[in-house]
């Protein structure tokens, strides 16, 4: 299977995003090994991903998904995707909505905390609801992401539900933010 590509390029107020394409595995690769992003972007415990593991989880999940390399001074510094909600959990409490969610990474770890990632959620979710026509869209963070609660929430998401998780996550609870689209 292949990179379900396309030809999306989305622009925020600091941030561009680019489609991903097969010629970027190097550089989400780069961040994909790195144990302290990982720590922040998954609530599993993972340490590092072969770049088989990477290119499964970007070419299965761009099937149904936006996948973007998101930009800050024409340099990458990280990924992010905008898919069609894929937890029942969440579907069965929004029947008949077009349910999206977005999961992104700040790959370069100098940039944290500088409001990249808020910027790449309003940017997604204008995306979601413009083009895409979505009746909400999701944010899941680990109740120790702060960080990332804190993105969504400055970008107009509210907390929806709190997930008890199980082992071996490193969350005790998900937190899931949503926004609705006012049409």
């Amino acid at each position: 299977m292949k990179l379900r590509e396309h030809t999306f390029k989305l622009k925020g107020d600091r941030v561009f995003l680019r489609p991903m394409t097969e010629n970027d595995w190097a550089i989400v690769t780069k961040w994909e090994t790195d144990p302290e992003i990982l720590y922040w972007a998954d609530t599993e415990p993972i340490e590092s991903r072969t770049l088989e593991e990477v290119q499964t989880i970007f070419r299965t999940v761009s099937q149904y998904a936006y996948c973007f390399i998101i930009e800050f001074n024409n340099k990458p510094v990280g990924d992010c995707w905008l898919q069609e909600m894929n937890l029942e959990r969440i579907l069965k409490e929004y029947p008949g909505k077009d349910c999206r969610r977005i999961d992104l990474v700040i790959g370069e770890k100098g940039l944290w905390g500088r409001g990249i990632g808020t910027d790449v959620i309003r940017v997604l979710t204008r995306f979601a609801f413009g083009h895409e026509k979505a009746d909400m869209v999701f944010g899941i963070s680990g109740d120790y992401n702060k960080r990332s609660q804190r993105a969504f929430k400055k970008s107009g998401y509210r907390s929806v539900m709190k997930l008890k998780e199980s082992p071996p996550s490193k969350a005790r609870y998900s937190y899931v933010l949503a926004i609705e689209n006012r049409h």
